[in-house]
């Protein structure tokens, strides 16, 4: 039997981790993080948690490199305070997009990340929509990863009731997750976007598989960047028929100019979740929509620390 839970947040994501901690029904353990004046941060976890089931909330969004290393400080901090469990709930796992080698002489990164939290000390890791479910396996200890869609399709569902929809792949890689919406919206259509890239945010050349003539394209991707790929895609997809180009991603990093992009572009809307703090949303004219899944982790957090089955968290369960 695990000891009593508490949920420690760092400061990625302040409101999502204040609703997390509502949903798993318990305060938020006091941690006062500070930064030295040469840029190091300093941890200090305020409450007794000795012997306690801990949960770490902390997504590594931008700055990536700060928010990952907070992570891993306050870990180190709650291992040497003797927390008898340690879960690392990460929602949005950063350099997750290395997950390979591509070419000669590049890293694996998500696999060195894998391995920096690990050695940090976390017993568990709790995450949303991973790039790739192989990132799973660089993990020496057990992962939950969690699938927005629940929250996601819900949403889509009633929005395009009575419309003729085709769920679209942005990549030959996300087929499968776009599969798994195009299934549970009733079995629609499916189609693929074949892109080239250039460069880590330049695509060269687009062209689209499959009929999307006089339908609603909505594009399913785990994650949306710079904006300029969803805006290239709109655009194949409006010339090859599509009546309307809805996005849908699960993370919004929105780096660079990309909420500008996305205000000027032909998609009518971005629908993302709340696993990236982005407190000017309503700047891009409306089209995006953010959606939580607070609740959800908050299930997942009650459900791990009692021991009982997360599965069922995935929705109806199909692939």
């Amino acid at each position: 039997m695990k000891g009593r839970l508490s949920i420690i947040a760092g400061r990625s994501n302040p409101p999502f981790s204040a609703l997390v901690a509502q949903a798993a029904g318990v305060e938020l353990s006091a941690c006062d993080v500070r930064r030295y004046s040469d840029g190091e941060l300093n941890v200090e976890i305020r409450e007794n948690i000795r012997g306690n089931d801990v949960f770490v909330l902390q997504s590594t969004s931008p700055p990536v490199n700060d928010h990952f290393m907070e992570l891993l400080i306050i870990i180190d901090a709650l291992r040497r305070a003797s927390a008898q469990r340690i879960t690392a709930v990460v929602p949005y796992l950063g350099y997750a997009r290395q997950d390979r080698k591509v070419k000669p002489r590049v890293p694996i990164t998500a696999k060195l990340v894998a391995d920096l939290i690990v050695a940090a000390g976390a017993h568990r890791l709790l995450t949303v929509d991973l790039h790739s479910g192989q990132i799973m396996g660089f993990f020496n200890i057990p992962v939950d990863n969690l699938f927005a869609r629940a929250v996601l399709v819900n949403y889509m569902k009633d929005e395009f009731d009575g419309r003729d929809v085709c769920i679209v792949s942005p990549d030959a890689g996300g087929v499968a997750r776009a599969r798994s919406y195009a299934k549970r919206m009733n079995s629609v259509g499916l189609a693929i976007v074949d892109k080239r890239r250039v460069s880590p945010n330049e695509v060269a050349e687009m062209k689209i598989v499959g009929d999307v003539s006089g339908k609603v394209a909505v594009i399913i991707d785990d994650m949306v960047d710079t904006g300029g790929t969803l805006n290239m895609a709109a655009d194949a997809l409006l010339e090859n028929g599509a009546t309307e180009v809805v996005a849908c991603c699960t993370h919004a990093v929105l780096s660079g100019a990309a909420k500008e992009r996305i205000a000027s572009g032909n998609i009518s809307r971005l629908i993302v979740s709340d696993t990236i703090y982005q407190p000017s949303l309503g700047d891009v004219g409306g089209k995006i929509i953010q959606l939580s899944v607070a609740g959800l982790v908050g299930d997942a957090i009650k459900r791990i620390h009692r021991e009982d089955s997360v599965s069922s968290l995935f929705d109806d369960g199909l692939l």
